[in-house]
């Protein structure tokens, strides 16, 4: 597997409003140690669309590993400008990771004009990789649930895997950076 995408929840879907919400740091680290193995057994290219919340912070995330990893950092946003109506921090965290990738382009050069775009995308992330990160809950549902229905129909035909994050996962991150922290045990 060489090249993989990375999708998950928007931060509003997770109950996260602001940027430097302290729930964030567990959602990468979480990410982090799910990433890491992956790139170690041969992943040299991450594609993302470039959502808000897990797509953005999967970048952040790759961007540090990439000082000690050799993988590359795609944003493939559906169309131009996908960051026009996001609320301005997300905005301006979009153009910085954007500038700090290895590559950017829309996949349409044009702006927004419907649902197919959003189809085109997942097709084409679809297409263009061996597999797929994804932070779900099945029980929960949300907007990841529509790739991942394309990505287990892809499955059927093709060689590609799916790798989940789930909330448990997260827990189990929370869990064992609080018992990480020399302070957790002195208040027990």
């Amino acid at each position: 597997m060489r090249v993989i995408t990375v999708t998950g929840y928007k931060p509003m879907e997770m109950g996260i409003f602001k940027v430097d919400d302290p729930n964030i740091v567990f959602v990468k680290e979480t990410l982090r140690r799910r990433l890491l193995p992956l790139i170690e057994e041969g992943v040299e290219w991450v594609l993302i669309s470039g959502q808000m919340g897990v797509e953005l912070w999967a970048c952040e995330v790759l961007l540090a590993l990439k000082e000690q990893y050799n993988v590359h950092v795609g944003i493939f946003p559906p169309f131009n400008n996908q960051e026009s109506k996001w609320p301005e921090a997300q905005q301006e965290e979009y153009r910085r990771l954007s500038e700090e990738v290895d590559h950017v382009q829309a996949l349409y050069n044009k702006d927004y004009e419907g649902p197919y775009q959003f189809r085109a995308k997942d097709q084409w992330l679809l297409d263009k990789t061996d597999g797929c990160l994804i932070l779900y809950d099945e029980e929960t549902g949300g907007s990841p649930g529509y790739f991942l229905e394309k990505a287990k129909k892809y499955q059927e035909a093709h060689d590609y895997s799916i790798f989940y994050v789930t909330p448990f996962d997260i827990d189990d991150t929370v869990r064992e950076m609080q018992m990480e922290d020399p302070e957790y045990w002195n208040h027990s």
